[in-house]
This record gives C-alpha cells, structure tokens and sequence, in this order.
C-alpha cells in the first residue's frame, strides 16, 4: 500500500473564456380585441416557477417505553456470553494492547488516601491508585474512517487508547452509502484507515504512517512494542478478529443522524468492542472518548455520572444517556436501523 500525505492541489489549467455568441431576440405577435391603450400586463399570461419543497429533517427520539438500564459492574448477560467471550479473543492475541494507556502504571495504597470522590478500583482493604503519561492533547478530536473488520484499522484503534486521545470515527462498512464515498473524494481511492488531523490539516493512508504521526505529534515518539513488529503485528491483529468473524464489517440499512454520537469506550474491552461493531454496521458517526486503564477521562466521567463503567453512551440526537453495552445495541438498532 501506498504511503500519502494528500494535499489538495491547485488547478494547472490557466483560465481561459469562450467567444460570446450574440443571442437572437425573438418576436411574437398576438391578436387582441382590446384597444391599443389596455395595458399589455392585462392580456399578459405570468408562468410562476412553483416553490421547491425541502423534505422535513429526520426526527429521533428513543423506543416507546424505553428506560436506560441500572448498570451492573461486570454483569454479562446469559444472553451474550458467546459473544463476549468472541470478543475478548482480541485480548490474548494482540497481548493486551489497547488497555493501557502510555506510560501506565499503579500501586495500592489505603482507603483513606484516595477521596471519595476520585475514582480508583477497590481491592480488598486498600485502593489501586493509577497513573499515566500522556503526551501534548490536540484541540480538536481527529478525524478517522475505518470499519471494525480490518486489521489495519485496529491497529490505528489501539495507539487511540494507548495516547489517549478523543477520535470522531466515521464508520465505511462495505456497501455504506456515506462516508466510503467521502473517502474516495478526499484522498482519491477507498482505503482504510484514513486519517485527517483538523489541528494540523495532515491528511494520510497507511496505518504504520498514522500510528507514527500520532504518536509523534501526541506522544512521546516511541510506537509500542506491540505495534512495532511490522508483518507479525498485521497477523495477531487479523487473528484477533476471529471471535467475531467479520461483524463490523457489512453496512446495515439506518438512518444518519445529525448529530456524532458520543461513547466513552476502549479497544482493549471486548463490551465496547460488540457495541463499537453496531456502531459500525449502522454507519452512525461517533465521538470516541477512549479511556483506556489509565486515562484521566474516567475520572471526567465519574464525576460528571458517580461512577465509571464502560462503554457508556451519550446520544445528543435523543437525550438518552446508558451503560450496558447489550442495552445499548438494542437501543442503537431500534432507534437508527431501518425496520
């Protein structure tokens, strides 16, 4: 695959304009019987060109009945153990990468220590403090288009969790009407992932080249180990898809909302990863607050909630806020999927 920096170029052909063609004026004559001082508007026929009618806006609102679920702290439900259990396949082959954030590390200290309104996991009768490095933080969120099939694409997924950073994913399922094509205007041929960097107007193909820009630009410099083997990092991370046997990957007919939604979610969770695969299938563009093991964001999002638990949803389209990620793919499908 080609590496590229796609800068939009400017036109090389030179302005050039045609020889004006004098118009003929045409005349009609039309009989009348009134006199010659009736004013011609009265026997004048006005052709009015009709109003062009613009089609209303799609409106969202949550399922009849709808209630957002009580989270439950490692709950899986009977329901979707197989699933679950598919998903955290991804774990054992990509080593866990993705669930750390850069520079992570802990250690446990008193109960006491730790307010209580700071999150921190409990573990017996001590708390697990954790901290992290994180390199500068961009402005805006960057711009990524990929699908959750695509082991290039993961790759990209998994330096976002390791630096931290806010993404707005546009998804490109096979056969998506949208943001596929937009791919192909942008930089001129539909390949995956393509990144676009508002803060910079850097613009680039290749998953090597975008773990490299975002790691330079937003930490330290140094790629992963675990995305740094070349051919073997490619392999795990097509292994990795496995468990799931290509979801995320075929577009399901939906209706785009005006609005991203917002997930608070990581790579490394196989949860996030089932509700990330809807997400995906339904072309619904999303900001992504990763919030790997580490993050400073799960304490944004305990206090802004009282707890922390991922994923979470925050749908702006509706007003619906939940946890619960086999909740929240009931919800994504009846509200946005076409019945």
């Amino acid at each position: 695959m080609a590496k590229a920096l796609n800068l939009i170029p400017t036109s090389t052909f030179p302005p050039f304009s045609c020889p004006r063609i004098p118009t003929r004026r045409l005349f009609s004559v039309r009989a009348t019987t009134e006199s010659p001082e009736t004013p011609t508007s009265s026997s004048a026929s006005v052709q009015t060109k009709p109003e062009e009618v613009k089609p209303e806006p799609l409106t969202f609102a949550p399922p009849p009945n709808f209630k957002a679920p009580e989270p439950k702290r490692f709950g899986v439900r009977p329901d979707k153990s197989l699933d679950v259990l598919g998903a955290s396949l991804a774990l054992f082959f990509r080593l866990g990468c993705g669930v750390f954030v850069s520079g992570y590390s802990f250690s446990f200290v008193p109960k006491d220590e730790i307010p209580p309104d700071q999150y921190a996991l409990d573990y017996n009768d001590s708390k697990v403090k954790e901290t992290s490095k994180l390199g500068p933080r961009p402005e805006k969120p960057v711009e990524i288009y990929e699908f959750e099939g695509c082991p290039f694409c993961r790759k990209v997924r998994e330096i976002v969790a390791v630096l931290d950073l806010d993404v707005i994913f546009y998804p490109c399922p096979r056969n998506g009407p949208n943001f596929r094509t937009k791919v192909g205007e942008m930089g001129g041929k539909k390949q995956f992932p393509y990144m676009v960097d508002p803060n910079t107007g850097v613009s680039m193909y290749e998953s090597d080249d975008i773990i490299k820009y975002l790691v330079g630009k937003y930490g330290d410099g140094n790629v992963p180990i675990a995305l740094s083997l070349g051919l073997l990092t490619t392999l795990t991370a097509g292994l990795a898809l496995i468990g799931r046997l290509g979801k995320g990957s075929i577009y399901t007919p939906s209706r785009l909302p005006p609005k991203p939604l917002e997930i608070w979610a990581y790579e490394g969770s196989p949860f996030c990863k089932l509700v990330r695969e809807v997400l995906v299938e339904l072309e619904l563009p999303h900001l992504y607050r990763s919030c790997a093991r580490g993050s400073p964001k799960r304490q944004i999002l305990y206090q802004k909630v009282g707890r922390f638990q991922a994923p979470y949803l925050e749908d702006p389209n509706t007003g619906v806020n939940m946890f619960e990620s086999a909740e929240i793919i009931e919800y994504l499908k009846a509200t946005y999927a076409l019945q």
